[in-house]
């Protein structure tokens, strides 16, 4: 039987362990953002290095158009080395594609700007959703990673999908006030270092419902 093309459940007990190390995955995740604040740092300097890239507009829309370019090797990369996609990075690209593809065609910075706030609504509206239903789907993100027992997956999708609105609203509050660069580095630089700290803020919840430590006991 083929594999699945998005990875499983991870209460699936065919479920098996990633393929590919954390650093890699993270390398993948991050490395479109990379190329997103580099292309719009440099931009002027990439338009004359490149002369196609200046059709696309100002150092904003190459960045985006880079962005997308990056976003799609960084998908086919990962089925490539898992033979599956990832759900959130995929929901995320899909994302990215549209509201890029809209910043090109129109010349409106608005769209690409808006992306972070809608991907992030969406997720944090799909986790707490899910719990409504009785599904912890923060499992799909973090079960290769972590074997929790079922209150601790409620509580820590619980806590992801509060995390990704504050985000959302975080988005809005910069883009609107500040301006395009301020947006693209905060976006890069701020918003990475806001998540680490809430995910190391979490691992008193993650060892307590640990069924590694359970099983120890």
């Amino acid at each position: 039987m083929n594999a699945p093309i998005l990875e499983s459940d991870p209460s699936d007990p065919k479920t098996k362990k990633e393929e590919i190390s954390p650093l890699l995955k993270l390398a993948l995740e991050l490395g479109p953002l990379v190329v997103f604040f580099f292309a719009n740092a440099r931009g002027e300097w990439l338009a004359t290095q490149f002369p196609t890239l200046a059709e696309l507009g100002g150092p904003i829309f190459i960045a985006t158009g880079l962005f997308m370019a990056a976003t799609a090797i960084a998908l086919i990369a990962s089925w490539l080395l898992t033979r599956s996609l990832p759900i959130m990075p995929l929901v995320s690209g899909v994302v990215v594609f549209v509201f890029g593809a809209l910043t090109l065609y129109l010349q409106d910075d608005v769209f690409i700007k808006m992306k972070p706030t809608i991907v992030n609504t969406l997720f944090g509206a799909i986790l707490l959703g899910g719990l409504l239903f009785g599904k912890s789907l923060l499992g799909y993100v973090f079960a290769s990673a972590f074997r929790l027992d079922a209150e601790g997956w409620r509580k820590l999708t619980f806590r992801w999908g509060l995390f990704f609105l504050f985000l959302a609203v975080v988005n809005e509050v910069v883009w609107r006030s500040f301006s395009t660069d301020t947006w693209v580095a905060f976006k890069v630089w701020g918003i990475m270092p806001i998540t680490l700290l809430f995910t190391f803020s979490q691992m008193p919840l993650i060892m307590r419902h640990s069924l590694e430590e359970h099983s120890q006991k």
